[in-house]
């Protein structure tokens, strides 16, 4: 089994509830997450990852909930991280991760469809259910 942490980290104006989601140049768009850490706590993987891929410093963190139906032998946890103003509406972050990339930033409405792809799909349906 491979752990994911993947945070929500909702924007702090609260309605529409929205999430932030990024363009990778090679991958397409989708939702901050990454792998937890030997020993790391999942709700602070979340927070890590939230700091390391966008930028987003996170206040707090509390625990969410887990799914093992989103990628087949993948837990992924869910961390609601409430974030360090201030919150641009869209912005870019060089991410180290891969050799290093410029990731894309902004932010969609929780509770509506989305063009996210398999498996962010999934997650953000995962989230609407544990909020």
């Amino acid at each position: 089994m491979i752990y994911k942490a993947c945070p929500v980290a909702l924007h702090p104006d609260g309605a529409p509830r929205r999430v932030p989601v990024f363009e990778h140049p090679l991958a397409g768009l989708q939702l901050v997450k990454g792998t937890v850490r030997a020993g790391e706590d999942p709700t602070r993987a979340a927070a890590r990852e939230l700091f390391e891929e966008s930028g987003l410093e996170t206040r707090a963190a509390i625990p969410l909930g887990q799914s093992d139906g989103i990628v087949a032998g993948e837990r992924w946890h869910f961390a609601l991280c409430r974030i360090a103003p201030p919150v641009r509406e869209r912005w870019q972050h060089h991410c180290a991760d891969d050799g290093g990339h410029l990731f894309k930033f902004h932010w969609i409405a929780l509770d509506e469809p989305s063009d996210l792809p398999a498996p962010f799909d999934a997650a953000l349906a995962q989230m609407r259910a544990l909020l």
